[in-house]
């Protein structure tokens, strides 16, 4: 199987405007993003997806390949998309632009997914211990079925322990996709889906639309820098290293 990876990454963010070209370590987020992917040598390539021809060049200038987007995408699997259809490949992995650390064994467990003819589209989930993380709406819950495949996710805790006499592990969603590139050129032609308009969660379009999404287990936490103050977090993580 053909394996590429795309990286979507706009310039204008409500909370953190121009955030992929923040410097982190000495280096610019997307640079740092594109490593680590490439890093991994699971990709026949990465590329960056954006709007802004300033974050083009600074990818191109660090090594790395990059390719603009129309700017009106409404998401990320929206200009992941655009640059899947002119590609001669199987199975597109969206990682977020704001994942410095995105795990190569978490995307070489996404890819192995695949190996099953049945599966469409994947995803990563890790245990959610922290009861703070567990009410907070920012952080997406997810449950499965017994075989792996997604029944739910929202922002609420789930699922509910009515008695709190289950030892169930609540899952936190982590949002970086895999998906076969006929699936990703069919989700991004169907309409926002009423779930999704509920809870603000692109993925919930898939499941109404009967597309399963393969849950993979993995310890990799999803340090996404969504924030200045996520930015100084993961300079101190980086420190650490």
């Amino acid at each position: 199987m053909k394996a590429v990876a795309i990286i979507p990454a706009r310039i204008g963010s409500s909370r953190f405007p121009r955030k992929p070209l923040s410097m982190l370590g000495g280096k610019l987020v997307i640079n740092r993003v594109w490593e680590s992917v490439q890093a991994s040598g699971l990709f026949e390539q990465v590329i960056v997806a954006t709007d802004s021809e300033e974050i083009l060049n600074a990818v191109i200038v660090a090594g790395g390949r990059a390719q603009m987007t129309r700017p009106d995408h409404p998401s990320g699997s929206d200009r992941v998309a655009e640059v899947a259809q002119g590609l001669d490949v199987d199975i597109i992995i969206n990682v977020q632009g704001d994942e410095p650390f995105i795990d190569g064994e978490a995307l070489r467990n996404l890819l192995n997914c695949f190996d099953d003819p049945a599966v469409e589209m994947a995803s990563l989930m890790t245990p959610c211990l922290d009861p703070l993380v567990l009410r907070d709406p920012n952080i997406v819950k997810v449950i499965t079925d017994l075989r792996g495949n997604a029944l739910y996710f929202s922002r609420s805790p789930i699922p509910y322990d009515r008695d709190g006499t289950t030892d169930h592990k609540t899952m936190r969603h982590i949002g970086v996709y895999a998906w076969r590139k006929r699936t990703l050129l069919r989700f991004v032609e169907l309409s926002p889906s009423p779930l999704e308009h509920c809870e603000k969660l692109e993925q919930l379009r898939a499941l109404e639309n009967a597309i399963p999404i393969r849950m993979v287990e993995t310890a990799y936490q999803g340090i996404g820098i969504d924030t200045p103050g996520d930015l100084i977090n993961a300079e101190r993580l980086l420190c650490q290293a």
